[in-house]
């Protein structure tokens, strides 16, 4: 799962999902906080639940400063820092300062934005038209790649086709080819979809599940703290 974004009610609702499947192990990439009104429950709950999580580029702008956001996102990221720093997180602080940028494994990698930069660079459904980046990015990727960032999910092959959650039945057998796979976001879906999302890997088989939430309730929390603009909650109930 990937972009939680400080959303508690879709996290909490995502663990309870995953609780019912039986799942072995949590891999969280990136972006525990930003943009949502609850950072430091959120990062209780990865820190208590996964097994492993990265750092994503909020995160990091959290811990050394915004560059390049927008002023909704910078705006957030200031009052996270303010929240994290007035709320004894000390230990939530160094949690976020210990995350790796990359976790590598035999035939699969994993990064919050992409494994050439894993903190930074957006790979989009579109790039499949970008040939000389993809196949930068691909030359990066012993086999399958995990990653989030977008906050759209769906699988780019390597033959570069996108291949959306709807168009695979929501079930996409891994094979011979590499794989970028977007496991969407947690807490800000921009798909069109505002349910939760995230990816259960079983052996080859990826699962894209949607999970909904009280929606409202962590809008509701948005329009409440002043830091943060109404759009971020507002955006929400859309899945954009």
């Amino acid at each position: 799962m990937s972009d939680i974004h400080g959303n508690l009610a879709a996290l909490e609702s995502v663990l309870a999902d995953i609780q019912d499947q039986g799942i072995d192990e949590i891999y969280c990439l990136g972006d525990v906080v930003g943009y949502g009104p609850n950072p430091c429950e959120c990062i209780d709950k990865v820190r208590e639940h996964c097994t492993v999580c990265l750092l994503g580029h909020h995160d990091h702008a959290v811990l050394f400063g915004p560059e390049g956001f927008g002023v909704g996102a910078e705006q957030s990221v200031y009052w996270t820092r303010e929240i994290l720093e007035s709320s004894d997180s000390e230990d939530r602080i160094h949690f976020l300062c210990e995350l790796p940028r990359i976790i590598t494994e035999p035939r699969r990698t994993f990064v919050h934005a992409s494994p050439r930069n894993p903190l930074h660079e957006y790979v989009f459904p579109y790039d499949i038209q970008n040939l000389p980046k993809m196949e930068k990015i691909f030359a990066r990727c012993e086999k399958d790649c995990f990653y989030g960032h977008t906050h759209i999910p769906g699988i780019i092959t390597e033959d570069l086709r996108f291949l959306a959650p709807e168009d695979v039945n929501s079930e996409y057998q891994l094979n011979g080819q590499k794989h970028l796979i977007n496991v969407g976001s947690v807490g800000q879906p921009r798909d069109g979809n505002p349910d939760a999302c995230y990816v259960i890997l079983d052996g080859v088989c990826v699962r894209f599940r949607r999970v909904a939430y009280d929606i409202e309730a962590t809008a509701r929390q948005v329009y409440d703290i002043p830091q943060l603009i109404n759009f971020t909650g507002d955006r929400l109930f859309e899945g954009t």
